[in-house]
């Protein structure tokens, strides 16, 4: 048996087989041509929207690859209010997105109470307007657990919250000496106690990063077991202290989502912005390689050249419904279909795959 054949069947490898699936392209078209499979077996050709709200671009962390860095003097800030919020929701709900992120940098101005209003408010004008076939994802970063349980009873049903990397002493040369890794996993745990449905996921090709720092992502998103995972190349920014850097690898990057997706076949995986910035086919490519979810931005476009976190970020001239229809149009040339749709997690299937088990009692969508 090969080796991406055992890793589909047992959804494991040894360290020294994953490696190996990871430092060569000799693998690479069975291995994506698995992934694939394995992708449409639970998700059919569905690939799902979730549409990104930049709230703010205010951040009290001073990470060292991020545009929107504490210590970022050239960066113009900008806060979204409430009814621009709302109004992005309204847009997004017309073309067909059921699912609406919150994304920000930690903006100590979004206190508990505000981000509860704005939580609130959304939840409430989707009601009204009979849209309970949405969700609200949050992705801001650290917080108390106390500030987690208020969003979640305010109407929040997912949170995104990237580790970047499970290797502590990689971390450290990631962040500031005020981030720990250790915080950053208690807060990824805290969330699945709460009852968010979960997503974490880590940069491929960051400054200092090793095969062995991948391994031990992969190794903590075992323990983890989040509903969606997203990876993406890291991608320089010129205001950090990582500018001279190279950017991160498109074909490692691909190669991680495949095994990602034979690792996780339930999970959601995106075909991230940033595969989109690094090539101009790449998102089609992270899709071809096993990833089904697609997260174009409903900001106003004249905020989203201000939330830049690494240079050249794609489509930040484009109105809403433009980029939709460049999304559904390169999606439908990668051989699947946008769909108007929550986008819920699928559940391990007793048949280790949904194309055979339509109305089984236990492949029922879980919420995500």
């Amino acid at each position: 048996m090969s080796l991406i054949e055992t890793l589909s069947q047992t959804r494991d490898l040894p360290d020294t087989e994953l490696t190996a699936l990871l430092t060569t392209d000799k693998f690479d078209q069975e291995l994506f041509r698995r992934a694939d499979e394995r992708r449409r077996e639970f998700y059919g050709t569905d690939v799902y929207l979730r549409g990104l709200i930049e709230l703010t671009n205010y951040c009290k962390n001073d990470c060292f690859y991020c545009g929107i860095r504490y210590s970022n003097a050239r960066l113009e800030r900008y806060r979204l209010s409430l009814d621009t919020i709302l109004n992005c929701c309204n847009t997004g709900y017309e073309l067909g997105y059921r699912t609406f992120v919150l994304q920000g940098g930690e903006d100590p101005f979004f206190n508990d109470d505000r981000l509860v209003e704005i939580v609130s408010a959304i939840r409430t004008h989707l009601s009204q307007k009979h849209l309970a076939d949405c969700a609200i994802t949050l992705s801001l970063g650290e917080r108390s657990r106390e500030s987690y349980q208020k969003l979640f009873d305010a109407g929040a049903n997912r949170y995104l919250l990237r580790h970047e990397t499970a290797d502590a002493e990689h971390y450290a040369k990631l962040h500031p000496e005020s981030m720990s890794l250790e915080y950053r996993k208690e807060c990824l745990w805290m969330l699945k106690e709460i009852g968010y449905q979960v997503g974490t996921g880590f940069m491929v090709g960051s400054p200092f990063q090793t095969m062995e720092c991948l391994i031990a992502d992969l190794r903590f998103l075992q323990q983890l077991k989040p509903s969606m995972i997203g990876i993406g190349p890291f991608l320089v920014h010129r205001d950090t202290p990582f500018n001279e850097y190279p950017n991160g690898s498109l074909s490692l990057t691909l190669r991680l989502i495949a095994i990602l997706r034979l690792m996780f076949p339930y999970a959601l995986i995106p075909a991230t912005t940033a595969l989109g910035t690094i090539d101009p086919q790449g998102r089609e490519l992270g899709l071809r390689a096993g990833a089904n979810v697609v997260m174009p931005n409903l900001s106003p476009v004249e905020v989203r050249k201000k939330y830049e976190l690494y240079n050249n970020k794609i489509h930040t001239d484009k109105e809403a419904a433009e980029n939709k229809a460049l999304l559904a149009s390169s999606v439908a040339a990668a051989g699947y279909a946008i769909v108007t749709n929550i986008g819920n997690v699928k559940p391990d299937c007793p048949n280790d795959g949904h194309s055979q088990c339509a109305g089984h009692s236990q492949c029922v969508d879980a919420m995500y």
